[in-house]
């Protein structure tokens, strides 16, 4: 069985939950296949006294049948228990099983995708908000953890709930896909050793989702396991978008729409602009369509510098959906070897630096670490102007500024390369217009610092020298939080 690889925030969490004196309720989501079920099961293995988990698209009945199943396997009956008639009656059966062990000791009840239990007109929320409200809350040894892959309902069902369980979770985790530091860690736990830019190449492709680093084989370089998982005839994650956005969400099509609308658009769109390019109305529904994405970790807002909230910028951040939608949809080429004639394409190119910037915002706090003001308040923020249609202005696009409290900004230029990255003299006059529009349109007073992000540094000549004034190279991004 695999070790629990990180999750340090998340582990003293529940380790605290079982030091409390008190009922605990704790709500946890996040995406499928971010590793939530093993996080839970390996912490609580010595307190877990019932396991269920919903099962997707499942009607009332079948959805009962399994409970009923779960209780005897928890019970170690061999002899069958009859099937709850509906929900209310099923949380009275476990209040029955789980009395007289929570007189002894601390208990663990884990209810797994707790979304798809809750089918409609089946009373499912009510019964357990029922059952937690009038027995949870009055059993000091008890612990009831609720899971769930679809973020937005957990949020908007459990924990900003309205009705029964208003105010009732004691405890919450949003659980993350690995950074590339614990990524690099759970595959030196599985005896898998790949250099630091093997390791990007393979995270930009698929993320931090433990189930697809999984899939990684000892031996095996980047492109042969993306080849392997992308690009073979049975390849485990050329099917896996099309299942993915279908268990978060009930109807995806609008999800996908959005998501695509943004791979194709590496500075990101703005809500209206996401409007006119998905064809969507400008009222809630598009507000929930972006929060749900946002929430489950596939979209990300960034507010532009100077700006407000209403001036958000939504951006791509899930790796495996850009790779899937810039090389796999649609794609006919297959077989051993595929990656490795894509990577020199002008294709690939683009994605590289598309990716590796998304990996950096990601990891904001190794950058800033890096750059030693960890201890410095800062903003986070992207940048662009665009001039009117027949100026003879030069825009501008920053994907990332660090506005810091010291008077101080890094205006950070994000590369990806094999080897130490050269600033030719097209590129450093691109870099000064950057720095000089960027100070003409904001007026700012305070000292801006050109930072370039890089797999390898930069190679030191005369174009480099005078405008770098800082350096964060890849192995700074492999650094725990």
């Amino acid at each position: 069985m695999d070790q629990l690889t990180g999750r340090y925030t998340e582990r003293q969490l529940l380790q605290e939950a079982l030091a409390a004196d008190e009922a605990q309720l704790i709500a946890v989501y996040g995406r499928r296949r971010v590793g939530k079920t093993f996080l839970i099961r390996s912490v609580y293995a010595q307190q877990l006294l019932f396991d269920f988990t919903g099962v997707h698209e499942a009607g009332l009945k079948d959805q009962l049948l399994n409970f009923r199943n779960a209780l005897q396997t928890a019970m170690g009956n061999k002899i069958p228990l009859a099937v709850p008639k509906n929900w209310i009656e099923a949380f009275a059966f476990l209040q029955t099983y789980l009395e007289p062990l929570l007189n002894e000791q601390k208990g663990v009840v884990f209810i797994d995708e707790f979304p798809w239990i809750h089918t409609p007109k089946s009373g499912f929320l009510q019964a357990f908000g029922h059952f937690w409200n009038h027995w949870g809350t009055k059993q000091s040894n008890l612990i009831v953890v609720i899971c769930g892959s679809a973020a937005s309902w957990m949020i908007r069902n459990v924990v900003n709930s309205k009705g029964g369980l208003h105010n009732r979770i004691t405890r919450r985790i949003r659980l993350l896909p690995f950074n590339l530091q614990e990524t690099e860690a759970y595959l030196q736990s599985r005896k898998i050793i790949l250099d630091r830019y093997q390791l990007l190449q393979l995270y930009m492709a698929m993320g931090g989702i433990p189930q697809y680093l999984k899939e990684i084989k000892k031996g095996e370089s980047a492109a042969q396991t993306i080849d392997r998982l992308y690009y073979a005839r049975d390849a485990v994650l050329k099917q896996e978008f099309r299942n993915l956005y279908a268990s978060l969400f009930t109807d995806a099509r609008h999800h996908i729409a959005i998501i695509k609308a943004l791979a194709k658009k590496a500075q990101g769109l703005s809500r209206n602009e996401l409007i006119a390019e998905v064809k969507l109305s400008s009222g809630g529904t598009t507000t929930l369509l972006l929060e749900e994405l946002e929430e489950s970790g596939f979209i990300a807002a960034y507010i532009p510098f100077g700006k407000t909230s209403k001036e958000a910028v939504y951006k791509l951040t899930d790796e495996y959906s850009l790779f899937y939608l810039k090389f796999i949809e649609g794609a006919k080429a297959t077989g051993a070897g595929t990656w490795l004639r894509q990577v020199p394409t002008a294709a690939a190119v683009s994605w590289s630096g598309f990716a590796f910037e998304a990996v950096c915002q990601k990891h904001i706090a190794q950058i800033k670490r890096a750059l030693g003001i960890s201890g410095v308040l800062v903003e986070e923020s992207g940048w662009r102007y665009q001039p009117e249609k027949g100026s003879s202005e030069k825009g501008a696009q920053i994907d990332l500024l660090l506005d810091r409290q010291d008077r101080c900004i890094n205006l950070c230029e994000m590369k990806f390369a094999g080897a130490a990255f050269v600033i030719t003299k097209a590129y450093r006059q691109e870099l000064e217009n950057k720095l000089q529009v960027f100070q003409q349109q904001t007026k700012t007073r305070k000292t801006v610092f050109l930072t370039m992000i890089t797999t390898y540094g930069v190679t030191q000549n005369i174009h480099a020298t005078g405008l770098v004034q800082a350096e964060v190279r890849m192995d700074d991004l492999f650094v725990a939080d």
